[in-house]
């Protein structure tokens, strides 16, 4: 019998901006359109995380627990953020959500102790998100 998943939902707002400080305007624009003006996302977080169900309690996880990490480690840097300007990890990166769910797997993974980290998905429009499995699979 394999383990359940469980996976809990945070929101947070936050900007940013595509481009490249080098290229010129019209170069930005035309590699990314109107994203290369500041704008900003309402974003969902799902964190789905694994592992063994304990025994005296049921459950895999201290929801608690995983909401104090999240706030402490996402949601307190990233909420109201202007993500490549406010951030040092986004140095040189784009602020795209594929880099930003990773930035989130590192950010939650290095305090998660019990469960295991099993997806983050970043929803940043009702019709774009982005899964990220860990550098692991």
């Amino acid at each position: 019998m394999g383990n359940p998943y469980i996976t809990k939902v945070f929101h947070f707002c936050a900007a940013h901006q595509y481009g490249h400080p080098e290229w010129s305007d019209e170069k930005n624009r035309a590699v990314f359109g109107l994203d290369s003006k500041p704008h900003g996302h309402n974003y969902a977080l799902e964190v789905t995380v694994t592992g063994e169900i304990n025994p005296d309690t049921g459950f895999l996880i201290d929801l608690e627990e995983l909401k104090r990490i999240v706030r402490k480690n996402v949601l307190d840097l990233m909420d109201h953020a202007q993500i490549e300007k406010d951030l040092p990890w986004f140095a040189g990166k784009q602020p795209s959500s594929e880099n930003m769910v990773i930035f989130i797997w590192e950010q939650i993974e290095k305090e998660l102790r019990g469960a295991k980290l099993y997806r983050i998905r970043l929803r940043e429009t009702p019709t774009i998100f982005t899964d990220y499995y860990g550098s692991a699979r």
